[in-house]
């Protein structure tokens, strides 16, 4: 009898020592995740990839990718209706780092800081505003990004050189200079040339421009109480700016608050038809493609600011988070360190041409040698500023969407426009009780 329950003992430490061993400490055999991740084919077939690479490293535990409609708003929903639910999967996704805030204030993300705290996972990999304004909410760690964007100054080098100017500007002031010099001399053979383009229709893109704007002239939307200052001194002079680009300095076209968004505003830099253009970086390679006009002639930098104050660019990309209904959250979250990992990172740099949410992929030879202009996106990372991670944040990018067109279309003036923004996104935050991060 003793033999026997000596065998059934040592039975039992094997199987327990195996399971361990084929899936990794504290992740029952046999686990499998759900992630839920949307986007183009290619990107679909690499994650794929990603998914294999990591299974072969973590036996025992396997990932079933949930895919998701390539619109972003779709995608949101059908992330929005399990968690609403409390279902269990999908454990891991992407999400826009928009929704960040609305996710986090919803209860729907699990806090990662016990993890961190036990593998003694280190964040200083990470860009450290991003982490801090983006990925945090209430001082807990809910999110970790995976690639990120920033808003970029283009800008044609060849015209820069050729109008005498050694570097792009720096300020607002200066913008507007260079280009009504290039605009005037490149009318006098292309009458559709344009000085500076950027996203104006009423859209969300507007609110990602119009913060960058307010905050290069120390203005911002929400307070750090979580209360709105959209109608301080600051984000008027910064609004009154943007519409006499259109109406005063005649560098952006008159269409900029009826059809510009990224696409119509990459089209026109790309055409040779501008000096000047905010947009995001994946247009760099689209600039730079074998048919371009413009290949090999486009610069960026960072945007410029207001005097007295620094550049600012609104922080886009997505970033991944696990639901904190899952209950497989130790395999949920060795899934993420290894989307996060360096290799995987680099990887995504190398076949995806996705800007590492790791600043350490910065310096990477590799990297570097097959996008050299990587270099000068980290330092345009490090400053990047987050749209507020607000679960009304929708609501109120409406407002602002709304009031910040009608005053750039000369429809209201800036004053009027921003106060009225301002009463409204009162109300807003009032029924939510001023919840802010």
């Amino acid at each position: 009898m003793k033999r026997l329950v000596r065998s059934l003992v040592v039975v039992l430490v094997v199987g327990l020592v195996l399971s361990f061993a084929f899936s990794g400490v504290g992740v029952a055999a046999n686990t499998t995740i759900v992630f839920a991740v949307g986007g183009a084919p290619s990107e679909i077939d690499y994650w794929h990839k990603v998914i294999k690479s990591f299974e072969e490293k973590n036996p025992g535990i396997s990932v079933d990718l949930l895919r998701q409609p390539m619109n972003t708003a779709v995608r949101m929903q059908t992330l929005v209706t399990p968690l609403s639910s409390k279902e269990s999967t999908p454990d891991v996704f992407l999400m826009d780092v928009a929704w960040v805030g609305q996710f986090a204030a919803s209860g729907w993300l699990t806090p990662l800081n016990k993890f961190v705290t036990k593998d003694h996972y280190d964040l200083n990999v990470f860009f450290k505003k991003t982490i801090k304004l983006a990925d945090t909410y209430k001082s807990k760690l809910i999110a970790l990004p995976v690639y990120i964007d920033a808003g970029l100054l283009y800008y044609r080098k060849d015209l820069l050189k050729k109008y005498g100017y050694s570097h792009p500007p720096v300020t607002w002031k200066e913008l507007v200079e260079v280009a009504q010099k290039v605009q005037a001399g490149e009318r006098k053979h292309n009458p559709k040339f344009w000085g500076f383009v950027w996203q104006g229709k009423q859209y969300e893109g507007l609110v990602c421009d119009f913060l960058e704007f307010i905050v290069s002239n120390g203005g911002n939307i929400l307070n750090s109480k979580g209360q709105p200052v959209l109608n301080s001194p600051n984000n008027v002079e910064a609004l009154t700016f943007m519409r006499d680009l259109i109406h005063k300095y005649k560098i952006s076209p008159p269409n900029t608050y009826t059809e510009m968004m990224e696409e119509p505003v990459r089209r026109t830099f790309q055409s040779g038809n501008a000096m000047f253009e905010r947009n995001w970086p994946y247009a760099w390679g689209l600039h730079n493609s074998e048919k371009s006009p413009v290949k090999g002639e486009v610069g960026i930098a960072p945007l410029p600011h207001f005097p007295g104050h620094e550049s600012a660019a609104t922080l886009g990309g997505w970033h991944i988070g696990m639901n904190v209904y899952s209950k497989r959250k130790l395999a949920a979250w060795k899934f993420i360190k290894f989307v996060e990992s360096y290799n995987t990172e680099k990887g995504f740099a190398m076949n995806l041409g996705w800007n590492p949410g790791r600043q350490d992929v910065y310096k990477d030879r590799d990297v570097i040698a097959k996008a050299p202009y990587l270099k000068a996106l980290r330092k345009v990372f490090v400053g990047a500023v987050p749209r507020p991670g607000v679960p009304y944040y929708t609501k109120l990018s409406d407002i602002i969407q709304k009031y910040v067109n009608a005053a750039i279309a000369g429809k209201m003036s800036p004053k009027s426009a921003l106060d009225r923004a301002q009463s409204e996104a009162k109300i807003i935050v009032s029924q939510y009780g001023g919840t802010t991060k």
